[in-house]
């Protein structure tokens, strides 16, 4: 590499996995650029994978020897800057937010499809694990269908293998007795796309994020997202087309169900704000990175 070339990653890594990654960050003579994620592993130790917890605290300290760094949230950003200072660490690179994009699986934005509501089909896309919290909706749907409630609740997402086993079980028991709870643990693009375009709003129960890709992918489908009231997510639900609840509150969750399922005004209002307001871009995301990365060049 040479002295005018970036070294960009949006990788994860430590001493340990990458024996040698200290020293070249040391001593290369190009630039280096990275992209930071989220400090979940730290804040959320007991429901993470035990190597990313293990690694997770040299790779943000590793973090403060690249030239420039992109977080892809606010909050993402003051929780890596938060953990340079706690760290003591006084010579560290600028921090700027990049915007991750809504679109996905090479579709279109679905929009002007109209406004009214769909059917009784609620979605929630992720892995299936304790930070996703799909367990919060499975406790809400079933206080709905023991009243009577007739609606559709479909889980799509791969199964975390340390944490998700439980989580499955309790799937498997609950659509023995409740036969509107369906789970695609291996949904390919075209099934996804499917589900979205049945979907009355998604769900995003999550109780952590770095950014929220699941709520920005919804509302790109069309499909407004009832989330977490989380900090991080309100960067995007703000927007609109997004109904935010109270995080991990049954009951809050239950009648926030409730609602979207019965109040089709509410919910045609949020379809259109989600067709209607702007969503960022993976085309947008690279023509920034490419933008900031040639005027450091040019200003050099």
């Amino acid at each position: 590499m040479q002295a005018d070339d970036w070294f960009l990653t949006s990788e994860l890594f430590s001493e340990d996995e990458r024996p040698g990654i200290t020293d070249f960050l040391a001593t290369c003579r190009c630039r280096t650029a990275a992209i930071f994620h989220d400090a979940i592993p730290l804040r959320y130790s007991q429901i993470t994978w035990p190597q990313s917890v293990a690694r997770h605290p040299g790779y943000m300290k590793l973090l403060a020897h690249f030239d420039r760094v992109w977080a892809v949230s606010a909050a993402s950003r003051d929780e890596l800057v938060g953990f340079w200072k706690w760290q003591g660490l006084e010579e560290t690179p600028p921090v700027e937010v990049l915007a991750l994009g809504a679109d996905f699986i090479g579709q279109m934005r679905v929009t002007g499809s109209g406004a009214e509501a769909r059917g009784p089909v609620l979605l929630s896309v992720g892995i299936l694990e304790p930070r996703k919290n799909q367990a919060l909706l499975l406790d809400a749907a079933e206080v709905l269908w023991r009243e009577g409630v007739k609606f559709e609740l479909h889980l799509v997402g791969r199964v975390n293998p340390h944490f998700g086993k439980p989580l499955v079980a309790r799937v498997q028991k609950l659509a023995g007795k409740f036969s509107g709870l369906r789970y695609h643990a291996a949904a390919d693009d075209a099934a996804v796309a499917a589900l979205y375009a049945r979907a009355r709003v998604s769900l995003f129960p999550t109780i952590a994020e770095g950014c929220g890709l699941p709520l920005l992918e919804s509302l790109w489908q069309g499909v407004p997202c009832v989330c977490s009231d989380l900090p991080v997510l309100r960067e995007n639900s703000d927007g609109g087309g997004c109904l935010a609840v109270a995080v991990n509150d049954p009951t809050a969750w239950t009648e926030a169900l409730r609602r979207v399922l019965t109040d089709d005004a509410l919910v045609a209002r949020l379809k259109r704000e989600a067709g209607e307001r702007p969503l960022p871009t993976w085309a947008a995301a690279a023509k920034t990175l490419r933008g900031a990365l040639s005027s450091r060049l040019r200003a050099s």
